[in-house]
């Protein structure tokens, strides 16, 4: 536990490092659903609040519910393609919203069921798959964070997108990030990022490309009531579809817990795993009830835990509170959603670095001269490029399949998991594994077998 203004100045860089990330979804489903600004706003506010109450539980942990590490709580963006095609085939608007909500709160009670029989399959996942799955999150984010440093997704076709200006805000707010992590002292060096955003929003508004005009007009206090838009409706396809999208979410948290163990140097075991999963069950349900989505432990906070080097599971709890904060308190919300994209695109290309990084470091540890693990990550990495860099890939397929194949986390994930089964589980080729690092003798003899396995 540190101090309170650490812990407030280190809760306020998650959030800020998150919130874009967090408000993204909603905005996409409520605009690709005709919702209007007046709904989009709700949703927002739910999904914040959600967030808050979700990553306190992930942090600190009720019972067997929550990792107790420092993992925030975000929507998943698997889940975004699923829950459009599900809302517009309802006939979309609020109405398609109540079947999303019937399949999202059907599809967490699944996961908080499976959580625990899910976690016993944790031995299926060696340091191949988490960390093939992990660098694969962190190199398919990375095109996130440049689109924001050319100006957002928003503005793709408009001569403002890629403008140089842009550009020199996301380099400046990144230089600025690498410069305190260089020469700062360890407290600065650890708000990098946060003080990058200021910096980079600061400049950005002298010189007129930050604008505050809708801070002036949000309301002041808000409050997401469950159920806003009626009893969600239960319907049979769209609930296998959006368990379909949870059981990806849950390889996606368990390589993050991993990760997060790697960082923070605890082991974590397979009811580590389990209680991470049956949070995110839980979020999810209560997400759906609250107006909000399904939820994953986000990686994008991973990121910032290693580069700012402060672990403590208090400082999430503490960007909890700042996040029901801002779900109650739209004009607040508006303040933080201010910051400008290329602002948010410069920090976010370093963290989610990171997270490409985190999983580059676990597979140091595995012997990728071995031809079947070498083959597991080069093809695995191929698969989640296709809907990253060709985007118009499976045009063609069926729309219940794009669903799941335009999305290079899942595309990626599954074909790791795939491979590890059909190369290191159902075979009965036996083969030398060898841990290199005890392959020397603190005298420097060798001893070649030492630490050799046969499977």
């Amino acid at each position: 536990m540190l101090p309170l203004p650490k812990l407030t100045l280190y809760g306020f860089q998650h959030v800020l490092a998150f919130y874009a990330a967090a408000v993204i979804v909603p905005i996409l489903l409520g605009n690709a659903m005709g919702l209007s600004g007046q709904e989009l706003v709700y949703l927002i506010n739910a999904d914040l609040l959600t967030c808050g109450v979700a990553s306190i539980i992930q942090a600190l942990g009720v019972w067997k519910i929550g990792a107790r590490l420092p993992l925030v709580q975000g929507v998943t963006f698997t889940a975004v393609s699923p829950m459009i095609a599900i809302g517009l085939g309802a006939g979309g608007g609020t109405a398609g919203l109540l079947v999303v909500y019937g399949a999202v709160i059907t599809a967490g009670i699944a996961t908080f069921l499976l959580a625990p029989f899910f976690s016993k399959l944790v031995k299926y996942f060696p340091p191949v798959v988490i960390g093939t799955v992990l660098t694969i999150i962190g190199l398919t984010l990375i095109p996130v964070g440049l689109q924001d440093a050319a100006g957002g997704s928003h503005l793709m076709g408009d001569p403002a997108y890629g403008d140089p200006k842009n550009l020199a805000y996301a380099l400046g707010t990144l230089l600025f990030i690498l410069a305190m992590v260089r020469v700062g002292k360890p407290f600065l060096s650890s708000l990098a990022v946060l003080l990058g955003l200021v910096g980079g929003t600061a400049v950005a508004w002298l010189l007129g490309d930050a604008h505050f005009g809708a801070v002036s007009q949000a309301d002041w206090f808000g409050v997401s009531t469950p159920f806003h838009y009626g009893m969600p409706k239960f319907e049979l396809l769209p609930i296998i579809a959006m368990t379909v999208v949870m059981l990806i979410t849950m390889v996606e948290t368990t390589g993050d817990v991993y990760a997060i163990g790697e960082i923070t140097r605890k082991k974590v075991d397979g009811d580590t795993v389990a209680r991470a999963l049956r949070a995110d069950g839980a979020a999810t349900v209560l997400g759906g009830v609250l107006n909000s989505f399904p939820y994953v432990a986000f990686a994008e906070n991973i990121g910032l835990v290693r580069m700012s080097k402060v672990m403590s599971r208090y400082v999430v709890v503490a960007a909890g509170v700042f996040m029901i904060v801002l779900g109650l308190l739209p004009k607040a919300g508006s303040l933080v959603a201010a910051i400008p994209h290329p602002v948010l695109g410069g920090a976010a290309i370093s963290m989610f670095g990171m997270v490409a990084a985190v999983g580059i470091q676990i597979l140091g540890k595995v012997d990728l001269r071995e031809e079947r693990n070498a083959l597991i990550l080069a093809v695995s990495l191929g698969a989640a490029l296709l809907p990253t860099t060709v985007p118009s890939f499976f045009d063609r397929m069926p729309d219940d399949v794009q669903a799941v194949l335009d999305s290079g986390i899942t595309l990626g994930g599954l074909t790791a998991i795939t491979l590890n089964l059909f190369f290191n589980v159902f075979t009965r080729r036996r083969v030398m594994e060898i841990d290199w690092d005890d392959m020397e003798e603190p005298d420097g003899s060798a001893e070649p077998y030492i630490g050799a396995t046969a499977r």
